[in-house]
């Protein structure tokens, strides 16, 4: 008789969720299901709303992950307005999200997914949580992460008008400009975050890098997903978290596309998945072949390990040189472990906080002309940034009187959807052997989805 094993809820991500395992009559395993069990529905009541007010519909899809939905919706409504916002909005907006990328990868290596790989022992002992992990890295680093997130997110009220739903955006620029006064702030806040992410590379190459545990893990087939990678670069092809064009690239490393995200509809496709809420994205010119990886199959991933693959550098020296540090470690380009995840998150905090304080300098940050009125007729308009998790990207069709006919919005983990779903089947046909079922196996499985740091309020949206 087949078993049923049902992780009912997975922890430590935002939503809700639930790993369904089933074993053939030997006790291994037969089929393990990722699902997402709620659902939203907005992009069908954001349907009759005024466009302007998706920046801040939108972003209440989610409490981790407002910012990012801010932006991009803005970016949306630029475009839809065919209007180009001045440097200052530019950089207001660009400084506004770095730092929230800055201190939401932060959240997920302190409370999420980093108590999995900070915390030694047992998973009954009770410490694979964030007290374990603040624990494991030493009250003084565990005060720092919680004072430096509080003054970051001070830094995003102070910029956008709320440190979590930002009500900055507006078509060709953001509300209102940066006070002078406000730049040393600005500047002192950004400075402070560099060397806090420093620190925590420093704290991970000594707690985490150098634990045979964790090496084993990153060289494991358990672990390793041969996809395609994509994320958002700059013209010289380096990660940019606000904007360029979306590149992708092959399994080998090659490049498969490269294009602006007004094209995503030639490159993209989504597919509804049966027993969970969460749609799948797929590369439309190499098709959907089910769960598995390889060349052949349109499986590809985003994110913080994605975007170093897609990309040929880090726009920020510091970033640069952790960015060949870990493609000297694993010896190839691209990786494919999911758990060097956590490694690129943390080289992306370190590129982050270089780039707040590179805009903390910029002339234009506090030039009080902060918008350009839009004079076009909306049609449709898409936007694109990058989220903590992946690319994210809003598109929304409009009337004459930019009332949305049609909203599409493609979020970071509906690109991991497929990856997610495969990684934790292979670890639980890895890991479950003969009807050997134990906490600490489960742990591991689950593991392998929270490496991508995925949001299920998003993907459900």
């Amino acid at each position: 008789m087949t078993r049923r094993l049902l992780i009912d809820p997975v922890t430590r991500l935002e939503g809700h969720g639930r790993i369904d395992i089933r074993l053939d009559d030997a006790g291994n395993v037969a089929r393990a299901f990722f699902q997402v069990p709620d659902f939203k529905g907005f992009e069908k009541f954001c349907e009759g709303r005024a466009a302007e007010e998706m920046p801040t519909l939108t972003q209440k899809i989610c409490g981790v992950c407002p910012t990012a939905h801010h932006i991009a919706s803005t970016k949306a409504l630029d475009d839809l307005f065919g209007v180009s916002p001045p440097p200052a909005a530019l950089t207001i907006r660009e400084l506004m999200h770095t730092a929230f990328v800055f201190e939401d990868h932060l959240l997920h290596f302190f409370y999420l997914g980093g108590p999995d790989i900070l915390v030694d022992g047992d998973v009954h002992s009770g410490t694979h949580n964030v007290f374990g992990a603040l624990q494991a890295v030493g009250e003084v680093a565990g005060r720092r992460a919680i004072q430096i997130r509080k003054k970051v997110r001070a830094l995003i009220g102070l910029l956008s008008g709320s440190a979590l739903y930002p009500v900055c955006g507006l078509p060709g620029g953001v509300s209102k400009p940066v006070a002078e006064q406000a730049r040393e702030t600005i500047a002192e806040t950004a400075a402070e975050a560099l060397v806090f992410a420093r620190q925590v590379l420093a704290l991970f190459h000594q707690r985490v890098l150098k634990r045979k545990s964790f090496r084993d893990m990153t060289r494991s087939g358990i672990f390793s997903l041969q996809t395609y990678y994509m994320g958002l670069v700059d013209e010289d092809c380096r990660v940019n978290f606000y904007d360029g064009k979306l590149r992708i690239v092959s399994p080998q490393g090659g490049t498969f596309a490269h294009f602006s995200a007004d094209a995503y509809l030639n490159h993209l496709q989504e597919r509804t998945a049966t027993r969970s809420f969460m749609k799948i994205l797929y590369l439309k010119a190499v098709g959907w072949k089910g769960y598995i990886d390889g060349m052949e199959n349109g499986l590809y991933r985003v994110g913080p390990l994605a975007r170093l693959n897609a990309a040929m550098g880090m726009a920020t020296p510091l970033a640069q040189g952790e960015y060949e540090r870990l493609y000297d470690a694993v010896g190839q380009k691209p990786a494919h472990n999911t758990m060097l995840y956590h490694w690129a998150r943390l080289i992306e905090v370190l590129y982050a906080a270089e780039r707040m304080v590179e805009l903390a300098r910029r002339r234009e940050l506090t030039d009080p002309h902060v918008r350009n009125l839009p004079d076009r007729q909306p049609a449709q308009g898409v936007g694109v940034c990058e989220a903590p998790r992946g690319t994210l990207i809003h598109h929304y069709q409009t009337d004459a009187r930019a009332i949305v006919k049609q909203l599409n919005l493609l979020v970071a983990t509906q690109n991991n959807a497929g990856a997610i779903c495969l990684s934790v089947e292979n670890a639980a046909r890895a890991l479950i052997k003969k009807g050997r079922v134990t906490d600490n196996l489960l742990h591991q499985v689950e593991m392998a989805y929270r490496a991508y740091d995925p949001c299920l309020a998003c993907a459900t949206h």
